[in-house]
């Protein structure tokens, strides 16, 4: 079952909204985003608020490196540890749906994870049934 999800990112890199459908499986996903990238203005993070409530704040620290098309990212998320996210992106549709599954397998076993290391919830639901 796909699951979408609002989230506001505000930091000193980069202040989005994002809205994103994915499936909460364990592997390989393909994720439909939609970016909204603003100037910070606390008035966007209130009519949310208001409108739609806050469900949880993640906080984490990012880092974010890339290698062509592949975006690694190392979180240490507070309250649940460190995780990485492989990311495979395709910004003009020149890649296969297949291509891009076969880049993230790539570098999962050149990192030598394990299926069962893979996480299939988003932070917020960890977070939530803590």
């Amino acid at each position: 079952m796909k699951i979408g999800r609002l989230k506001l990112r505000e930091n000193d890199n980069e202040n989005v909204l994002i809205n994103y459908i994915r499936e909460n499986t364990a592997d390989s996903k393909k994720s439909e985003v939609i970016l909204y990238r603003h100037k910070l203005n606390k008035a966007i993070k209130d009519m949310l608020a208001l409108q739609l409530g806050i469900k949880i704040i993640v906080d984490k620290i990012r880092k974010i490196y890339c290698i062509d098309n592949v975006k690694f990212h190392f979180h240490q998320v507070k309250n649940l540890g460190t995780f990485m996210e492989v990311e495979a992106i395709d910004k003009d549709n020149s890649f296969t749906t297949e291509k891009l599954k076969e880049q993230c397998d790539f570098y999962y076993d050149y990192f030598k994870i394990k299926s069962e290391q893979l996480e299939k919830s988003s932070y917020s639901d960890l977070l939530l049934s803590k």
